[in-house]
């Protein structure tokens, strides 16, 4: 098969390519460039609207990982950044892609459970409504924005991403220097649950959904076990061998991060893969031991 990836210099995106290089397929990239850097990438410019769709005729998958890092304090100008990097360059690419003689067959496109908001205990599938706050509102208009792809008959995948688990990059990444001190410690409480998936499961759940036609609208990309985060602490602590014993309060939390704090660490997100686990797929770590035992060897 012949991908279109955008994102891929991002950890995902990255080991999505090289996933499905080594399985024989193409993996082309959408890149932000003036011209193309190297055989297989294709330019665009999507902060200024810019895209050459004769250039993304006749690949079968287009897999759409671009957008800010939601890394950092959040202020006015990051959520901007953060809701610009992901609306605008979905809406083009989609349009682009629904206006093709030869169109992709499938459309996958990053989204992620923060559509959901702050659940507490309540147990989420794709069908559970959207949420409140700054990412429930963004990512509502991030997968609106594929709308035109699906109109036009592509089938389309909105991938609702929890914490991608990888000892390179995103949360875990930031979270391993105090830990492999022996300063880690659960966030607030730690009452609240963290949905999670190891990043080889993360690329292959998007390239499941890809392949089964079945599939369409959203799908959540998260282990069948989420985990409070006391356990999460507990867990990579016991990974590390190393103690788990200095909490980080709130207020500190919010003082560092802002509203990520409230959007993301401290929210209370407890969701279940229901369409990967009817259309079978099978996790390779579905425990958090397991999946930290994988990414940290």
């Amino acid at each position: 098969m012949r991908y279109l990836i955008s994102g891929a210099s991002g950890h995902i995106g990255g080991a999505l390519c090289r996933r499905l290089e080594g399985a024989g397929h193409e993996a082309w990239q959408l890149v932000r460039a003036p011209g193309a850097t190297s055989e297989r990438s294709i330019a665009w410019q999507p902060e200024l609207g810019s895209l050459e769709a004769s250039n993304l005729e006749r690949f079968d998958a287009v897999v759409h990982l671009a957008g800010e890092n939601v890394a950092g304090h959040w202020n006015a100008a990051k959520k901007e950044s953060i809701r610009a990097s992901r609306v605008a360059p979905t809406a083009l690419l989609s349009d682009a892609i629904s206006r093709l003689r030869h169109p992709p067959a499938v459309f996958a496109c990053a989204s992620a459970i923060g559509y959901y908001g702050d659940r507490g205990e309540e147990m989420l599938n794709e069908e559970s409504p959207a949420g409140t706050g700054f990412m429930a509102d963004v990512c509502l208009a991030w997968e609106a924005a594929t709308a035109r792809a699906a109109t036009s008959g592509i089938r389309t995948l909105n991938l609702r991403f929890g914490v991608v688990l990888s000892a390179e990059a995103g949360a875990l990444h930031q979270m391993l220097p105090p830990f492999r001190l022996g300063l880690g410690g659960r966030m607030g409480n730690g009452n609240q649950f963290w949905s999670w998936i190891s990043l080889p499961d993360a690329i292959g759940a998007i390239i499941h959904a890809v392949a089964h036609p079945t599939l369409s609208g959203p799908v959540n990309i998260v282990s069948p076990h989420p985990v409070r985060n006391r356990e999460f602490a507990a867990t990579l602590g016991a990974a590390l061998h190393r103690p788990v014993i200095l909490p980080v309060p709130a207020f500190a939390l919010r003082l560092m991060l802002g509203e990520l704090a409230d959007e993301a660490l401290l929210a209370s997100t407890r969701v279940e893969p229901r369409i990967l686990a009817r259309s079978g797929y099978a996790f390779q770590h579905p425990t958090l031991a397991e999946a930290l035992a994988r990414v940290l060897r």
